[in-house]
């Protein structure tokens, strides 16, 4: 019974709203005995709780994966990306945003699974047992999820896990190293569950998890920054890829266009970098942009020229002011069909 006058009691003493309010779990220390659930291949005996810093083993990964030469940041971000991109198979679907209405929960959720994976291959890991991997000689369990809570197994009950957390909604992730103990995870001790996934306190990821990557954005997705009715006009399969293409040219001048971006604007042809690259003369003739493609030479130094990185086949349509700004001068305007490229153009 709650006592009388406390905000949740009711006149008799019981809750207003039925159910009684949420107790804050208590975060054992380090120092107190952790006894994890048993486990179909055997078991931790209970063990007394070090504090991160005592603990050999998850320093010795900690250090392994915030080495300076390792670039954690840039692999993980890859490997998330590449994760996401998988999943949505962009270039066959035109998708690009993993919380859009047509991609459903259960495709969301494969993203932490084939995750794992390209954390290993990103990593330059192996798939190896007890656990999911091995590193510094300790073996470690990747978690990984686009909720808000990451579901820890029975065989990952204290362990070193290597916890990835994906928020699509604003397109970013973290990275957190922590010795999982069962002390730390949700869940009571019902024997009929003692196989059941357990997710850690928020509390005591707080205060034990080691820090690997902050929050830190993913690669940006141009497509984006399109309006709903702009998206429809760069992505209407009853237009062809020159006219999507001068759109999306139109639409983003001065953004660097990435290759992946470019494939989900040419889905449904094989020679769609072709057909992109026909639209150059007409964002000229129509818009008076330039647009300059990361696979020609030519165009990729002067987009270095112009602060623009077309590295990795990306390409960027740019206004006359922004040559002026850099002191450049610009390209031969494009002719419009039949004219014939100089023979040394791109090269």
């Amino acid at each position: 019974m709650l006592e009388l006058g406390s905000p949740a009691a009711t006149p008799d003493g019981g809750y207003r709203s039925g159910v009684p309010p949420r107790v804050k779990p208590f975060i054992v220390p380090p120092g107190s005995i952790c006894t994890p659930n048993l486990r179909k291949r055997g078991s931790r005996p209970p063990h007394a709780i070090e504090a991160p810093q005592d603990d050999a083993e998850l320093q010795d990964v900690y250090a392994w994966l915030t080495a300076q030469e390792l670039d954690i940041t840039t692999r993980l971000r890859t490997a998330v990306d590449d994760a996401i991109r998988h999943v949505l198979d962009s270039a066959r679907t035109r998708r690009f945003y993993l919380m859009a209405p047509d991609v459903d929960g259960d495709e969301r959720s494969t993203v932490g699974t084939k995750l794992q994976y390209y954390v290993v291959d990103e990593l330059e890991l192996i798939k190896q047992a007890p656990l999911d991997t091995v590193i510094a000689g300790v073996a470690v369990e990747i978690k990984t999820t686009t909720r808000s809570a990451v579901m820890v197994p029975p065989e990952g009950q204290c362990e070193v896990t290597l916890i990835i957390q994906v928020d699509a909604w604003h397109h970013r992730f973290r990275a957190l190293l922590m010795r999982t103990h069962r002390a730390w995870l949700g869940g009571g001790e019902d024997p009929k569950q003692r196989d059941k996934k357990r997710s850690p306190y928020a509390d005591a990821m707080r205060a034990y998890a080691l820090p690997i990557v902050p929050w830190t954005g993913l690669t940006p997705e141009p497509l984006r920054l399109l309006s709903p009715e702009q998206v429809a006009e760069v992505l209407d399969m009853h237009l062809g890829v020159r006219e999507r293409a001068t759109a999306l040219f139109r639409y983003l001048p001065e953004v660097v266009i990435p290759r992946r971006s470019l494939e989900v604007v040419g889905a449904g042809r094989a020679d769609f970098m072709k057909r992109m690259r026909e639209a150059k003369p007409y964002v000229w003739h129509r818009y008076r942009l330039h647009v300059l493609v990361g696979t020609w030479k030519a165009d990729q130094d002067l987009g270095q020229r112009l602060g623009c990185d077309l590295s990795g086949e990306a390409w960027v349509s740019v206004t006359p002011e922004r040559f002026e700004r850099y002191g450049v001068a610009q390209p031969p305007e494009p002719a419009l069909p039949g004219h014939v490229w100089p023979a040394d153009y791109g090269a």
